[in-house]
C-alpha cells in the first residue's frame, strides 16, 4: 500500500483545504512585502495549533503579518507591550468589584483572543512570562482559582529583539521549548523596502498599518477543520524514525552543550504535516522534516561557548546534522 492510500483525507477533503491555505498565503502576502518564508512559518505554526518565537529588530512588519493572518479568518487580534512592570493580570485579566452590582466580576486581559502578539516578551519578568506559558499550553487562563477556557484558535505569537539585552529576563529553556517554531525576521531588500515605503507614503497620513486589502478567506469553524486535516495527514514509520533520529543526533553532535528534547521530534512531525498540506499532499515526505527542521529546533539546542566564539549558529549545527543524517529514500 502506498503513501497515497494510507492517507486519512480524501483527496476533495485535501484539495479543498490546501486551496484554502493557499488563499491565506496569498491574502497575507498581500499586504507583507517579501517575507514569504516568514509568512509561511507562522502559517505553519498555526495550522499545526502551535505558538511562535519570533526574533528581529522593530519595525519588520510582525504585528502585520499578526493582523492579516486574523483579517483572513474573521478572528480576535490582541497585542501587549512587554514592560518590567506589566504584571500577569495585565496579560490575564483579573477580578474586580462593581459598585453598581455589589457583586465581583471577571475583567478579561487581552489573552482572551485568537491571535495573541507578545511584544519584546523577554522585557517582562519571570512571573508575568509565566502567566503566558500556561495560556500558551493549557489554553485556559485561572483567575482567582476560576479557570476560563479560551475560545480555538489561539496562538501566541512572542518577539524578541536580539539587539537590545540590557533590562531583559531571557526565556529559559523551558519556556523556550513549548513555542512550536522560532522564526528569525531579517531585513528586506532593496526592492522590497522600496515597495513598502511607497505604499506606506501613499497618499496616507501617518503610517498606520492598514490590512484593508487582506480578504476573509474562511471563518473560525473552517480554521478548527484545517488544523484537524493536518493532525490526520499521514507520517509513514520510517518518516517518524528519521525525524527522531535527527533529533537525537543534536544531543551527541560536537560542541551541541544540550540538545533537543523528545517535544522537539513531535513539534517536527506537527509542522511536517503542515508542510505537506501547503503543498497539497496527504502525507509527509522526508523533504518536509529537513524544510521545518530550522525554525523548529534552533531554539531548543543550546552551543557550547567554545563553538560560539568560532562564530558557529544553531543553524549551521543543524545544517551540519541534515547533511549527516541519512533520510529514508521515497
Amino acid at each position: 500500500m502506498n503513501e497515497m492510500q494510507e492517507t486519512a483525507v480524501s483527496e476533495a477533503e485535501l484539495a479543498l483545504a490546501s486551496d484554502k491555505v493557499a488563499r491565506m498565503r496569498a491574502e497575507v502576502g498581500k499586504v507583507v512585502i517579501g517575507q514569504s518564508h516568514e509568512i509561511e512559518q507562522v502559517l505553519l505554526a498555526f495550522l499545526a495549533g502551535g505558538h511562535v518565537l519570533v526574533e528581529g529588530v522593530p519595525g519588520l512588519g510582525k504585528t502585520l503579518l499578526v493582523l492579516a493572518l486574523a483579517r483572513t479568518f474573521g478572528g480576535k487580534f490582541a497585542r501587549v507591550q512587554f514592560t518590567p512592570d506589566l504584571m500577569p493580570s495585565d496579560v490575564t485579566g483579573h477580578v474586580m468589584y462593581d459598585g453598581t452590582s455589589s457583586t465581583f466580576r471577571l475583567r478579561k486581559g487581552p489573552a482572551f483572543t485568537n491571535l495573541l502578539l507578545a511584544d519584546e516578551i523577554n522585557r517582562a519578568s519571570a512571573k508575568t512570562q509565566s502567566a503566558l506559558l500556561e495560556v500558551m499550553q493549557e489554553g485556559q487562563i485561572t483567575i482567582e482559582g476560576e479557570a476560563s477556557r479560551l475560545d480555538p484558535p489561539f496562538m501566541t505569537l512572542a518577539t524578541q529583539n536580539p539587539i537590545e539585552q540590557e533590562g531583559t529576563y531571557p526565556l529559559p529553556e523551558a519556556q523556550l521549548d513549548r513555542f512550536l517554531l522560532k522564526v528569525l525576521v531579517d531585513y528586506p531588500s532593496l526592492e522590497e523596502e522600496a515597495r513598502i515605503v511607497g505604499l506606506v507614503t501613499s497618499g496616507r497620513v501617518g503610517d498606520q498599518l492598514d490590512v484593508a486589502a487582506v480578504e476573509r478567506v474562511c471563518t473560525v469553524a473552517e480554521v478548527l477543520e484545517l488544523q484537524r486535516t493536518v493532525a490526520r495527514l499521514v507520517v509513514l514509520e520510517r518518516v517518524r524514525e528519521y525525524a527522531v533520529r535527527v533529533v537525537r543526533e543534536t544531543r551527541a553532535w560536537r560542541g551541541v552543550a544540550m540538545g533537543a528534547g523528545p517535544r522537539g521530534g513531535i513539534a517536527l512531525i506537527r509542522v511536517a504535516r503542515a508542510k505537506a498540506l501547503l503543498e497539497g499532499r496527504g502525507f509527509v515526505t522526508p523533504d518536509d522534516i529537513k524544510a521545518v527542521a530550522l525554525p523548529v529546533l534552533r531554539h531548543r539546542l543550546t552551543l557550547a561557548p567554545e563553538l560560539e566564539l568560532e562564530g558557529v549558529s544553531t543553524d549551521d549545527v543543524l545544517r551540519s546534522i541534515l547533511s549527516k543524517v541519512e533520510a529514508p529514500r521515497e
